[in-house]
């Protein structure tokens, strides 16, 4: 996320807690759009994974520490479930002044 943020101009926090947590967080029904992130967890204080919206409900992600990365479906209801975790919420980073 970092990566492909910088490269846009945008800086991140490391982890994906840390990149909820600087939000800003969109609405629960808010229209999410490519280059949204989205977050998954146990809940928004416990995010351990994130990934990069391309379409309603596709995103991009490495599912986990050492796999490739790919586009995958993810639930667009916040607090449905996705694998072990829930769908937290979803931020639209954008450049800060004085940043890029």
């Amino acid at each position: 996320m970092q990566a492909a943020y910088r490269a846009a101009g945008i800086s991140l926090p490391r982890t994906a807690q840390e990149q909820y947590d600087a939000g800003p967080h969109l609405p629960p029904t808010a229209q999410l759009q490519p280059g949204d992130l989205v977050f998954f967890g146990q809940s928004p204080s416990d995010v351990g994974h994130v990934g990069i919206v391309t379409a309603l409900g596709e995103m991009v992600d490495a599912p986990h520490t050492g796999t490739v990365v790919q586009t995958e479906p993810f639930p667009t209801r916040v607090g449905a479930k996705w694998g072990e975790d829930i769908y937290v919420g979803a931020t639209r980073p954008a450049a800060r002044a004085g940043e890029a």
